[in-house]
């Protein structure tokens, strides 16, 4: 194993670190649609997890926009990206080596939320937190789904 063979984990990591259910969402979204991991992904084949993390994901990109919403880097919002980056990154880690994967994904998902978050408030303070929250979703989800569907395969079962 090498570190190519985990790219799919660091990047869904990265992704992880700027919008928690975004990774949950996008992995949730390709099995709806018949999109197999390459790693073990339980949960989300339990419709009650399958349609919380899509409904989570849109809360997220919602409730980012609030005022009140408090930065990613609180212990709350850590704590789901490395669940959230734990599992997307066993997901999207080669068979056998989940427990590597979900490693760096949460390896980037957390150092990478201090890097997100001072860019968010550099733009806010230029944009505006509506415009800044709203062209990081549209940079963020679009990375998700672009990583989900080139690490996933469709189900010939």
């Amino acid at each position: 194993m090498n570190i190519r063979s985990l790219l799919s984990s660091m990047l869904i990591g990265a992704v992880a670190s700027a919008r928690s259910m975004t990774p949950m969402a996008t992995l949730a979204a390709a099995r709806l649609i018949g999109r197999r991991t390459p790693g073990q992904l339980v949960l989300l084949d339990r419709p009650l997890f399958k349609f919380g993390a899509l409904a989570m994901g849109a809360g997220e990109l919602a409730g980012d926009k609030m005022k009140t919403a408090p930065d990613r880097t609180v212990f709350l919002g850590l704590l789901a990206r490395v669940m959230s980056a734990g599992i997307a990154g066993a997901a999207l880690a080669p068979k056998g080596h989940e427990r590597a994967g979900a490693a760096v994904a949460v390896g980037t998902a957390v150092p990478l939320a201090y890097a997100t978050l001072a860019a968010r408030k550099r733009a806010m303070s230029r944009i505006g937190q509506t415009r800044s929250g709203l062209i990081e979703d549209v940079f963020i989800v679009a990375a998700g789904i672009a990583i989900v569907a080139l690490s996933t395969r469709a189900d010939r079962d």
